[in-house]
């Protein structure tokens, strides 16, 4: 049974982590005190729950709580070493937890433990920061709140950070709480109540003061950021998508330089003023501020210095150039400060990517990742141009950022993360997906840690399988006719959009019509043809397109048939066009090896259960020319094969895993068979 203040510190830490305006994802942390029984000697032992490591306000179950015995916890004061070995305090948290489960103590455990009060908040709200990184912070900071709230001046977070607000508390009775310089805030109550009203006030007032500043500047014909430069406003939408549809691909490949990653597309409101500004080449190379926003940003951006519709040949160019410059520039920033003891650089890569009239980039190791990169860095625009509107936007130093971003203990927590799955960061296209193999492939790629883009033709089939599979963080739908040359392109566009690109392309979209030669028509052969071996080349042809611009290779696989090496009877138009597509796996496997793009082919038979083109009366036909009822068209398939296994399309998709997961690297140009054994049709 929980607790009862661990559960109003639950239903507090979701309330306020479900407003941006007062925290960021998974930022700030939450605390409350109270008295339990010890299960070992039955006397009352006084408990501090905490929000523990990694987790998020918004989503905090009891999981996500630490739980420590405050008498062990205050008693490291006495046994501190102080800010030069500031980082053994971490681990002698667990030597203070009570009990067993619940989440691991994060850095800032010692702020709730030793601040007297019951029940202590430390957020991020964004007009929080403005004020912390105002270059006049702490006489603003007693301008705006009086005596109420205390500045405390910027020290890494960590047990001396816990002393500090500790004194400050006991110091100053009449205060509700204190603005971290260069960080965040922090409030406290005797009750959970009144933590939290004080955490709101302290939020509601420094956005209202921020507000009318601001205000106050417009009013006279100015703006924080300084005046929209000629030439860099906001394309119109339209415009806007196909620029970064086109850019996407080419910003992912040289963000995936060290490490492939996931990319992120924001256009919003903010970011696009933002990039549009005459002071966004200073605010950027000055970087973020709060811990929170750069280890997911990096220090700073890489700014595109080109005009919204400057040609995009020149805009590609630029980026490379760019890329470069900001690659030597990370690596002298590592450089300057790195001791023999800091981890290695992690990779030298922008993680924010800002382009005039277009938007933003961010990049991560999967979706999520991704977007909450810029999230929090639309909170740090937020922050930028809410301290350039109160005074002026002064970040902790260059130093400072390092000695966190390269912190023992944020290393620690990076190599605690699971290993990822075998596909992590492939950008994978399905053609077909909104049902039978085409859907059970999807459903094998999401599950081995691809993001996923389901195409069909029934956009609500596709939509379902989205879903199903965890929604746009993993897997979105698109409706989609491969016959449609216009449409194949928008098909890849849209990948672009929501992942950054596309590594992995299955051709699986198709249909079949079963007749003898003399009563196929034209339209049967060209319907057919139209579909596979029309639609393959066009969506093979553009996805190339994407791969050859990111520059990271790529999988095109191809979901041919057993019938493109067997003649069987009735069946002129399907077994032509498969044959058709078996030859195109051998002649793009030929073209685009150089670019490391590899194109193979998988050859399955009889897949009766799950198919759509079975369900759609192409097994009605084939039960027909087999003489057997429809209902047995699956065992009379098996029992002709040497195995005498039925076919399932989680057969095939396993096929399409094994073709593009990380142990056939070396292959291209292959047909794997996935038909339970038809003698007739083994390769030659």
């Amino acid at each position: 049974m929980t607790h009862p203040e661990a559960a109003a510190l639950i239903a507090r830490s979701n309330r306020l982590g479900a407003d941006p305006r007062t925290t960021n994802y998974a930022g700030g942390n939450t605390s409350a005190k109270g008295t339990d029984t010890d299960p070992v000697t039955g006397e009352p032992v006084e408990l501090l729950w905490v929000k523990g490591s990694g987790g998020d306000l918004g989503t905090l179950t009891e999981k996500n709580l630490a739980v420590l015995r405050l008498d062990r916890l205050r008693a490291l004061v006495g046994v501190y070493p102080g800010v030069d070995r500031e980082d053994e305090m971490v681990a002698a948290f667990d030597y203070c937890l009570h009990g067993k489960g619940g989440a691991a103590p994060s850095i800032d455990t010692a702020m709730h433990g030793l601040v007297g009060a019951a029940h202590v908040d430390h957020l991020h709200p964004d007009a929080g920061i403005a004020l912390a990184t105002a270059a006049d912070g702490e006489k603003l900071t007693a301008e705006v709140f009086g005596d109420r709230v205390v500045w405390v001046p910027w020290r890494r977070p960590g047990f001396q950070l816990g002393l500090d607000i500790a004194a400050v508390h006991a110091a100053h009775p009449e205060a509700i709480g204190c603005i971290l310089g260069g960080h965040g805030i922090t409030a406290w109550g005797a009750t959970s109540e009144e933590a939290e009203a004080r955490s709101l006030e302290i939020v509601r007032t420094a956005e209202q003061y921020v507000a009318e500043r601001t205000a106050a500047l417009e009013a006279q014909g100015t703006h924080p950021f300084g005046p929209v430069r000629e030439g860099y406003a906001a394309l119109s939408e339209a415009e806007r998508r196909l620029r970064a549809a086109a850019l996407a691909p080419v910003v992912r490949g040289l963000a995936s330089t060290d490490r492939p990653q996931v990319g992120h597309l924001t256009d919003s409101d903010v970011v696009l003023d933002f990039v549009s500004r005459g002071a966004l080449g200073r605010l950027a190379a000055l970087g973020t501020s709060c811990p929170d926003h750069f280890l997911r940003t990096k220090v700073s951006p890489l700014v595109v210095d080109l005009p919204s519709d400057a040609p995009l040949d020149d805009v590609v160019a630029r980026l490379k150039e760019l890329h470069a410059e900001y690659r030597a520039q990370y690596q002298a920033y590592y450089d300057r400060h790195a001791t023999p003891d800091s981890p290695a650089i992690r990779g030298a890569d922008p993680a924010i990517v800002l382009v005039p009239g277009v938007g933003m980039f961010s990049f991560g190791k999967d979706k999520q990742t991704a977007r909450v990169a810029g999230e929090f860095y639309v909170n740090a625009i937020n922050v930028m141009r809410g301290a350039e509107a109160i005074s002026t936007y002064a970040p902790i130093d260059e130093a400072e950022k390092f000695r966190i971003e390269y912190w023992a203990l944020e290393e620690a927590k990076l190599r605690r993360m699971p290993a990822p799955e075998p596909l992590a960061t492939r950008i994978a296209v399905v053609t077909g997906a909104g049902s039978g193999i085409g859907k059970a492939i999807a459903e094998r790629l999401a599950a081995e840690g691809a993001c996923v883009v389901i195409a069909d033709l029934n956009l609500e089939g596709a939509q379902e399988v989205a879903d199903a599979l965890g929604g746009p963080d993993v897997a979105v739908a698109v409706r989609a006719d491969v016959t449609d040359e216009e449409a194949v392109a928008a098909l890849v566009r849209e990948a672009a959009l929501a992942f950054g690109g596309v590594d992995l392309v299955v051709n699986n979209a198709g249909l079949s019509i079963s007749k003898p030669l003399l009563e196929t028509t034209v339209r049967d052969w060209d319907l057919q043809h139209d579909v596979m071996a029309r639609g393959s080349f066009l969506v093979a042809r553009e996805a190339a397109r994407a791969m050859i611009a990111q520059g990271m290779g790529g999988d095109i696989v191809y979901i041919a048939s057993k019938n493109s090496l067997f003649a069987g009877p009735n069946n002129i138009a399907y077994s032509a066009t498969k044959a058709d597509q078996a030859h195109q796996v051998r002649l793009l496997a030929a073209e685009l090896g150089e670019h490391g793009i590899r194109v193979n082919g998988v050859n399955p038979d009889g897949v009766v259960r799950g198919s759509g083109i079975f369900a759609g009366g192409w097994g009605a036909q084939r039960a027909a020319v087999y003489g057997v009822p429809e209902t047995e068209l699956g065992t009379y398939y098996a029992q002709r094969t040497l195995l005498k296994q039925e076919v399932l399309p989680e057969h095939v998709a396993a096929a399409v895993f094994a073709l593009t997961g990380p142990d056939l690297v070396q292959t291209t140009g292959l047909h794997v068979p996935v038909d339970s054994g038809v003698a007739a049709a083994f390769l030659r």
